[in-house]
């Protein structure tokens, strides 16, 4: 094993020497968002490189990149993984099997906040505003009438578990509800139905452990009608404010929000996580990616560049936080 120096100092300038260290990259795996999840894996790959790292490359979704994965010498597993089967707890637990470090949140919070239902509670808890929802345990045979009376029109449809804008629409009648509810059915066994709020949208990055800070504020200008899967990974698909010209004091209260849901729901190393700025000034958070992208035109290095640290230097940050959470 390598000799790691690291320093809980200060949480956003931790110290590690990454010449020896073996690091298992883990990207692809079976989800949705597979092609993505490789793309930010061939991103990190370059950096962590760049830095001097020694890295493997190793695919969940194949066996033998796993049995890799047991036998290997690694120090530590770095995680492009998105989706299920990577960033909801189920990889997490099992390199805890295994006993091999890894970047980002531990099992219950990567379970828990994948999961936007749940998740809601918990900013509710913390006193984070988010728009009133409903889940749907079965989105096909869903009361439209109670949708409609609780929440209104336009709402949102999502799948409860999934990531990267997959599955969510935004309506205006009941056909159209209906239908995203039937399309939905196909990807997801639930469906949260949300209160639709329109306004500028925000996305806040948070770094550290046990004394977590956000990085500048990117406004989100999509070219289509909201931050869909097309707009987050196709060249041009939306601009990028950072920081956001919001003013100084929503820039403060949309980062202390940020780190406030890192903490409520128990991440560790980096969060990423996403807002809508309505028209009174009100800030409303949608949800908290615990392993958020890592491609060209991902948010995560975007932010870090505004705070003046490279992508390499980001990567490393993320290996010395996992080292120092699990010492």
């Amino acid at each position: 094993m390598s000799d790691f120096e690291t320093s809980e100092k200060a949480q956003t300038t931790p110290m590690l020497e990454p010449r020896g260290c073996k690091v298992a990259l883990l990207s692809g795996g079976s989800s949705g968002e597979r092609e993505v999840s490789l793309a930010s894996g061939k991103g990190a790959q370059q950096a962590l490189e760049a830095a001097g790292f020694l890295v493997t490359m190793l695919d969940p979704s194949c066996k033998d990149d796993l049995k890799a994965l047991i036998d290997g010498d690694f120090d530590i597993a770095f995680l492009c993984l998105h989706g299920k089967g990577g960033e909801d707890g189920a990889m997490q637990g099992f390199l805890e099997v295994i006993g091999l470090p890894y970047t980002g949140s531990g099992i219950w919070s990567s379970a828990l906040s994948i999961d936007k239902a749940k998740a809601k509670v918990f900013y509710q808890s913390a006193g984070i505003k988010t728009p009133e929802s409903m889940t749907i345990g079965n989105p096909a045979q869903a009361s439209l009438r109670t949708v409609v009376e609780d929440l209104g029109l336009p709402c949102v449809v999502k799948p409860v578990c999934e990531g990267s804008a997959l599955g969510v629409y935004i309506v205006e009648t009941e056909d159209e509800l209906q239908k995203a509810l039937n399309d939905l059915s196909s990807i997801s066994s639930n469906a949260l139905v949300e209160r639709f709020v329109s306004g500028r949208e925000l996305t806040v990055a948070v770094l550290g452990n046990e004394k977590p800070e956000a990085l500048p504020v990117i406004e989100i200008i999509p070219q289509n009608e909201f931050y869909d899967y097309e707009s987050k990974y196709s060249p041009g698909g939306s601009q990028h404010l950072c920081p956001a010209p919001i003013g100084e004091q929503a820039t403060k209260d949309v980062q202390q929000m940020a780190i406030a849901a890192h903490v409520a729901l128990g991440c560790s190393g980096v969060s990423r996580s996403d807002f809508i700025l309505d028209e009174a000034g009100e800030l409303w958070i949608l949800e908290t990616n615990t392993i958020p992208g890592m491609t060209k035109t991902s948010l995560l290095p975007d932010a870090g560049r505004a705070a003046q640290i490279g992508f390499s230097d980001l990567c490393v940050r993320l290996i010395a936080y996992a080292l120092a959470g699990r010492k």
